[in-house]
């Protein structure tokens, strides 16, 4: 089992204030992308003295210290996602603004297969996909 943010910020000694567990905590139950705004309502409804300032601050000793990660999906908010999850890609859907995690093994295969082809060795990448839904057929 993987550890919690709160316990890789501790490991790597960050200082954890009332606040900064919080808000590692609404990181760590967080299935979407929040950016600062949304981590900040998130983190008020347990603790209302916290600032989005503090939330700001957080996030980038959080991202500093290789806990969470950015992301940019074009729609000129960062985003944050757990640094440590699994592997996966995103599609974006332009017309909600939905951001879907998927995996596919052929994906990995064909960049693996492509770098090669050109001389390289893979140590990593990111995928970003971009759509709008299928009208579906009358």
């Amino acid at each position: 089992m993987r550890e919690t943010i709160l316990e890789r910020c501790e490991a790597k000694g960050l200082r954890m204030t009332g606040p900064r567990r919080v808000i590692a905590e609404v990181l760590d139950a967080a299935r979407d992308h929040p950016d600062v705004e949304e981590l900040f309502v998130r983190a008020g409804k347990i603790d209302p003295k916290i600032s989005l300032a503090t939330v700001y601050r957080t996030v980038k000793l959080f991202e500093e210290a290789g806990i969470v990660e950015k992301v940019d999906f074009g729609d000129g908010r960062a985003r944050y996602e757990d640094a440590e999850q699994d592997h996966h890609d995103h599609l974006i859907d332009l017309t909600t603004g939905d951001v879907i995690e998927f995996v596919s093994p052929e994906i990995e295969a064909l960049q693996e297969k492509i770098a090669e082809k050109l001389g390289y060795r893979l140590t990593g990448h990111k995928l970003e996909l971009y759509g709008v839904p299928e009208k579906p057929s009358d």
